[in-house]
């Protein structure tokens, strides 16, 4: 991200000198015959310097905020790391048996979302990451592969892609929670963090109903 930011910063540069150039440059000459148009004069160019600034300054923004999202998707759309992922998803989806309908449609419609599948694709995704699941000793050789490939903010993503799976159909009990909670300590993300998170999913849809 580093090489990326210096990247974002030449630009930045290069747009701000381009701007004084242009400010310097200008053909356009204002006769000032008193000090009040002195004064009007040099606000105006101030302002209008300090607009140019600040639309520059999000153009920077923005540059960088494309670049780390096509970076982190780069990242999520890895094999192994999409498997690991949508596995986790179906491991809390159906924790207590068979998956609900809404739940079912919950994770299919997150994970076309997140990796840009199409139907099909997503359907088969969703097998593999079934059988995955059900080979799989424990949690842990799911979260390994997330760890060694994805920064803090993925993997908390990843979480919150959890979270939204169970309050798809209005019903967490603690078992569920707890899955959660051993998946969220495997993946470096703190208590606070994955309460949070429960917090910002429980209040954009339902709320939890502990059984």
């Amino acid at each position: 991200m580093a090489i990326l930011s210096r990247i974002a910063d030449e630009i930045w540069e290069q747009y701000r000198k381009g701007m004084r150039s242009c400010l310097a440059d200008s053909p356009v000459r204002v006769t000032v015959r008193t000090r009040q148009d002195a004064r009007a004069l040099s606000s105006d160019r101030s302002g209008s310097r300090n607009l140019a600034m600040l639309m520059l300054g999000t153009l920077k923004t923005f540059i960088v905020n494309l670049v780390e999202d096509r970076r982190s998707r780069g990242r999520l759309a890895s094999e192994d790391c999409r498997l690991a992922i949508a596995a986790l998803l179906v491991r809390v989806a159906s924790v207590n048996g068979e998956m609900s309908q809404a739940r079912r449609g919950k994770l299919h419609a997150v994970l076309k979302s997140v990796f840009g599948l199409d139907y099909l694709a997503t359907a088969r995704l969703i097998d593999a990451a079934a059988a995955a699941e059900r080979h799989a000793i424990d949690l842990y050789h799911f979260t390994r592969q997330l760890n060694e490939n994805f920064d803090h903010g993925d993997r908390r993503r990843v979480v919150g892609m959890m979270w939204e799976i169970l309050y798809a159909d209005g019903r967490v009990n603690e078992c569920e929670a707890n899955v959660i909670w051993r998946a969220s300590d495997l993946l470096g993300i703190s208590t606070r963090e994955r309460v949070e998170l429960r917090q910002q999913i429980a209040a954009n849809g339902a709320r939890p109903v502990c059984t």
